[in-house]
């Protein structure tokens, strides 16, 4: 068995939810895999000449193994414009020809990651293989007015094309549930071979002053009003924020929130085990409604009781132990010692660590 996979995400990046997916399906069926890369499917803004620029040492994952090819197909950013598609198969015709003679016969899977118009042309061009839809986020809600129209339009003849649809979250899926009759609910998981060990115990917190942090990018779903309602709730503790800063707070950080590089996944692992409580501090808006956070996944496997915000899938876990959930900017000073009173358990982490691993993730799919 063969798969093509159309991922969101270069493949020189972190290892994400589409990393993960490519290595078990190799895992199970022993096949190779062809990797699109992602091109522009929106117009260029000019915000994105100023976004700031991660240092390729923390985001590039490990060597392109033997079983998988990747394609850079390009592309014009143009897709949002009718008529576009025929713009762009001008320069696909290597990716075409490199795509067909990949493909064998019905023992091929067609997944995609990301709606586009590639994905679309796909879908026609071999209608004889099994198809996928990994709905994995709200992809519109990342984009704002053609762009956003246009893509909600190929996402749906995406989706009704498609024979299977996974839903990273519980919004996501009932999105979907009209329009594919195969919709499963495929919550994002957890890479077990890189979690740092916690064979030692869970180190104690210190007496005087208590570690809320987080780790992630801080872009428009970050919630800076409630940080900066706990850092005034706790004056004592530090609040640690550690990531790429895609959106500055518009009012001056208490002096308690200390900002932090970014840095690589197993040094991000290790930053969490300082922490006494794991934040999740997302503004609830149509594009966190569909987010099943992978840090919630992170951050329960490493023992640490995590207070979160209103928003997504965190939503539906408040009466889950070591779960607090913020739903007012009120909340965090009653949530913050009552989560610090919480009994870690590294027995029970282990335990969520094998349940929520993505092997285990795509295997129940």
């Amino acid at each position: 068995m063969r798969l093509i996979y159309l991922s969101p995400v270069p493949w020189k990046s972190f290892a994400q939810r589409p990393h993960k997916f490519v290595q078990w399906f190799h895992s199970r069926t022993g096949g190779s895999v062809l990797w699109v890369e992602p091109y522009p499917t929106r117009f260029l803004r000019l915000s994105d000449l100023g976004r700031p620029r991660v240092s390729p040492t923390s985001n590039i994952s490990a060597e392109t193994p033997s079983w998988v090819t990747v394609l850079k197909p390009g592309g014009l950013p143009v897709e949002p414009l009718p008529g576009s598609g025929w713009v762009n198969r001008q320069l696909w015709r290597h990716a075409f020809d490199m795509i067909d003679e990949f493909v064998i016969a019905s023992d091929t899977l067609l997944a995609i990651g990301k709606p586009s118009v590639l994905a679309l042309d796909l879908l026609k061009r071999f209608r004889y293989c099994s198809s996928l839809y990994d709905a994995m986020d709200d992809f519109p809600a990342f984009y704002t007015g053609l762009s956003r129209l246009a893509l909600a339009q190929r996402e749906s003849l995406i989706a009704q094309r498609v024979d299977t649809i996974w839903a990273s979250s519980t919004e996501i899926q009932k999105h979907w549930s009209c329009h594919c009759d195969d919709v499963r609910l495929v919550h994002n998981g957890l890479d077990l071979s890189v979690l740092p060990s916690l064979a030692s115990g869970v180190p104690p917190g210190s007496s005087e002053k208590r570690v809320f942090g987080y780790v992630g990018t801080i872009a428009a779903w970050f919630d800076w009003d409630w940080v900066c309602a706990l850092a005034r709730a706790r004056p004592k503790d530090e609040i640690r924020l550690i990531g790429p800063v895609f959106e500055k707070s518009v009012n001056k950080l208490p002096d308690n929130v200390i900002l932090l590089p970014a840095c690589n996944h197993d040094a991000a692992l290790k930053a969490m085990l300082n922490f006494d409580v794991a934040l999740i501090p997302f503004k609830r808006n149509r594009l966190t409604d569909s987010v099943d956070p992978i840090k919630y996944y992170e951050y329960s496997a490493l023992a640490l009781p995590v207070l979160s915000t209103y928003f997504g899938e965190m939503r539906f876990r408040s009466n889950v132990p070591g779960v607090f959930i913020s739903q007012l900017v009120s909340d965090p000073a009653e949530l913050a010692e009552t989560s610090l009173q919480f009994c870690r358990n590294i027995e029970h982490a282990r335990t969520f660590a094998l349940k929520n691993s993505w092997e285990v993730r795509f295997d129940e799919a």
